[in-house]
């Protein structure tokens, strides 16, 4: 019989006391003489098994804890953490905190966000769903992802190995002005590498499976084989010349335009004056059918949460309406810094998505007709303060809007401003494997530096 390792949070037996950590550090701060404080703790226990050509390559099984505080003694602020949550280690942490705070500049902005804005309610979002987990079902799960893999053609000639792993987490945050906040979290995945080779070389690729709910990952086989074709699909790869070609980013990659868009309307970079989109509220970015908005509540999300990084309720939103910018993305920090309204996005977005069109990705090939289909990018040639944008990329070339080869070792080129303009349309064949959800995104020219 299979022995199942104790890879769930302990019937959430710690809860109590992880929540208790909290109220307790809270409570010291007050004692030595903080004005306001913050306190937020996260316990996670995993595992994680690795088998490469059919050998068991790393077997891992991790507990971890971390705490931290922040206190305001006035407009001063001073933060530690620890790992420790015996009484003698979080007293330390405290004032570890205060003596810090006290040598630090006062800042008129510091402090908590505003009770008025914190949640009063920990809605139910369905992120948790623990998986009892065999070490020995895991190797097995993952020996039969891999032997897919490396069974689907003969050119298929190596393995970087495959994966499963399983992970839980108990999130606790709390304040001073009496909020406390907590919930656990689940996240599983099946992952697999191989390498294909040909006349004229090797190539690599992957596929993976990510769900909060083990019995909605895809099969293993599925994986497996998977990964075979995008590392077979991408032999023989040719260099293009130097030319403008319309592009489309795959549905895997398209995410980082969007996250690259919020990072430029994020308060730090706005109240720094370190992006190309400072002042851009109500100016038109995006063609008019571009709506971004964000949905924290959706049950089992990446993203979801019924607070922030400060305590403050989340909300549905809209960041971009009829390709206008509608909001910004702003902490308690930054909305004083601005002169704005907080939008409770402390720790980023929460589950943004962007509206599709009625194409999928052939459509969108069709739509393109010829150019360039990209399916990875390399290099972080991305400036926020100018927008220009500038990344290595591998994919396929396109003609009568059908894949005609895998293409390798081209740079492309834009502004990020330009490119967000000359969107043409995002496909419907949404990635759902992450808290920023999008299709295939075509734009409708890019320089690309070739042979």
């Amino acid at each position: 019989m299979s022995r199942a390792l104790p890879v769930q949070l302990p019937e959430l037996v710690d809860e109590h006391r992880y929540q208790q950590t909290v109220t307790k550090m809270l409570a010291i701060a007050k004692e030595l003489g903080a004005t306001q404080a913050e306190v937020g703790l996260q316990s996670s226990v995993g595992l994680n098994v690795s088998v490469r050509k059919a050998d068991v390559e790393t077997l891992e099984f991790n507990r971890d804890k971390a705490i931290g505080i922040t206190v305001y003694c006035g407009q001063s602020k001073g933060s530690s953490s620890t790992t420790d949550i015996s009484d003698d280690s979080i007293r330390s942490a405290v004032e570890a905190a205060i003596n810090l705070a006290k040598l630090t500049e006062a800042d008129p902005f510091a402090g908590l966000a505003e009770s008025k804005d914190l949640a009063t309610e920990l809605i139910p979002l369905d992120l948790y769903h623990p998986w009892d987990l065999a070490v020995e079902d895991a190797i097995e799960l993952a020996k039969q992802c891999e032997k897919a893999a490396l069974s689907f053609d003969r050119k298929i000639v190596n393995s970087e190995g495959a994966t499963v792993s399983t992970a839980q987490a108990y999130h606790v945050y709390g304040n001073s002005h009496g909020f406390l906040g907590f919930y656990p979290t689940s996240r599983h995945s099946l992952s697999c590498s191989v390498i294909a080779q040909d006349q004229n070389g090797m190539e690599r690729d992957y596929q993976y499976t990510l769900s909060r709910k083990a019995e909605e990952l895809e099969d293993a086989t599925k994986i497996g084989q998977e990964s075979a074709k995008r590392s077979l699909d991408r032999l023989s790869a040719k260099k293009l010349p130097t030319q403008r070609l319309p592009v489309i980013f795959d549905a895997t990659i398209a995410s980082g335009i969007l996250s690259t868009f919020i990072n430029a309307i994020s308060g730090g970079r706005l109240f720094r004056k370190t992006t190309f989109l400072l002042d851009s509220l109500g100016e038109q970015i995006f063609p008019s059918f571009v709506n971004l908005y964000e949905r924290p509540h959706l049950l089992s999300g990446w993203g979801s949460t019924a607070f922030d990084g400060d305590g403050v309720k989340t909300t549905d939103k809209d960041f971009v309406k009829n390709g206008v910018v509608n909001s910004y993305i702003l902490s308690a920090y930054t909305a004083r810094k601005l002169g704005m309204q907080n939008t409770g996005n402390a720790g980023g977005v929460h589950n943004l998505f962007i509206d599709t069109g009625k194409d999928d990705l052939k459509g969108l090939l069709r739509k393109m007709d010829r150019g360039l289909y990209i399916t990875e990018l390399m290099g972080q040639g991305i400036n926020l303060v100018t927008g220009d944008y500038s990344r290595g990329a591998a994919g396929f070339y396109i003609e009568n809007g059908e894949i005609q080869y895998p293409v390798h070792e081209v740079t492309i080129a834009n502004n990020l401003r330009n490119m967000f303009k000359n969107i043409v349309a995002v496909g419907n064949d949404v990635d759902r494997r992450s808290s920023i959800q999008t299709g295939s995104i075509l734009i409708e020219e890019m320089m690309l530096a070739g042979s």
